[in-house]
């Protein structure tokens, strides 16, 4: 399983600013800032979300194909992590509404302000 995940940025500032309100949605947390880097937190206080700008001081890019998801509590939970993106400088991939993947699915999609994809779902016989 994975232990973590890093997602780039050329804008630290404004990288921030949008996770912050997006993840405050789903219960995620800022837990530290480094020079290179932003740690985000689960309720259980675990790190596993990292903004970063790169290392090897090339700019930072998205991925055709990649995108990272992420999970909602309600349909109320899809809605607002998807308004926060927009209202943070994010761009909507995706409204929120249910998808075909399978009858109970419901999710939006949204690019942060360097064009990584973020997807906020919930399995609606989850609940």
């Amino acid at each position: 399983m994975l232990s973590g995940v890093c997602i780039g940025t050329n804008d630290m500032a404004k990288a921030a600013e949008f996770y912050d309100a997006v993840f405050a949605t789903i219960g995620v947390t800022p837990a530290f800032q480094g020079e290179h880097e932003r740690g985000y937190a689960e309720t259980d206080g675990r790190v596993t979300i990292f903004i970063v700008t790169p290392y090897n001081n090339k700019p930072a890019t998205f991925g055709n194909g990649t995108q990272f998801i992420f999970h909602a509590a309600d349909k109320d939970g899809v809605r607002a992590f998807h308004s926060a993106a927009l209202n943070n400088g994010g761009t909507d991939e995706g409204s929120p509404g249910p998808r075909d993947y399978h009858p109970d699915y419901y999710g939006a999609y949204v690019r942060d302000p360097d064009g990584n994809k973020l997807h906020i779902s919930i399995s609606l016989n989850d609940k």
